[in-house]
Order: structure tokens, then sequence, then C-alpha cells
């Protein structure tokens, strides 16, 4: 059972990172990370929980796994909005853009005295 966990949390870590390679652009990126990776980490965290046949080992492997599902689309989603903030557009065979386009970044936009105002 440990080898078959451990083995199909690999194939999952190496599909997200397959996908960081291949996906066009960053959202789709971040897609395959957020979601790929983080399953294959709690399968191999669960694998070790069953190696170790600890309750101790098993209950690290539950809250490591409980904290990763909290903290992972968080983060995603965080990326996603800096990206989109910083005026990173997606790649352009996307289907659905619910957002319209990115904000020019406002770091490139004129300010002060003088600026003219858009």
């Amino acid at each position: 059972m440990t080898g078959i966990l451990v083995l199909a949390g690999a194939l999952l870590m190496l599909l997200a990172a397959i996908g960081v390679l291949r996906f066009p652009d960053v959202y789709s990126r971040m897609s395959a990370t957020s979601k790929s990776a983080t399953l294959g980490v709690a399968l191999v965290l669960f694998a070790a929980a069953w190696h170790f046949d600890s309750a101790h080992v098993a209950g690290r492997a539950v809250v490591t796994v409980v904290f990763l599902y909290l903290t992972t689309p968080i983060a995603a989603h965080r990326i996603a909005r800096a990206a989109w903030k910083s005026g990173v557009h997606p790649w352009r065979g996307t289907g659905t853009n619910d957002l319209g386009a990115p904000q020019e970044n406002d770091a490139e936009r004129p300010s002060g005295p003088g600026a003219s105002a858009d």
C-alpha cells in the first residue's frame, strides 16, 4: 500500500511539474501546481503514515495535509490576483474571462503634479 501511495503521489507531482513547463500562462500553470502537487504531497504523506503505522506520524500527516488544503488555494488566488493587477494577460485561447482586460500597472502610470488624469 505504501508503494502504491508513493507512486501515485510522485506521478501527480510529475504531472504538476510537466504542467508548469507546458501550460501557456501563469493562470493555468498555477492551477496545475495548486491541484496536482497538493494531492501528490498528500498521498506521499499518507504513505508515510501508513508505512510507520504510528498514531503520532499519522496525526502529523493529517495536520500537514489539512494545512496544505487550507493554504494552497489561498496562495494560488493571491498569486493570480497579483498577476492580474500587474497586467499579466491570460492566454489568448482562454475560453472565459469574466474580469475583462487586466488593469495597467500602477507603477507605469504617471503620477504627481502635472500628470494627466485618465
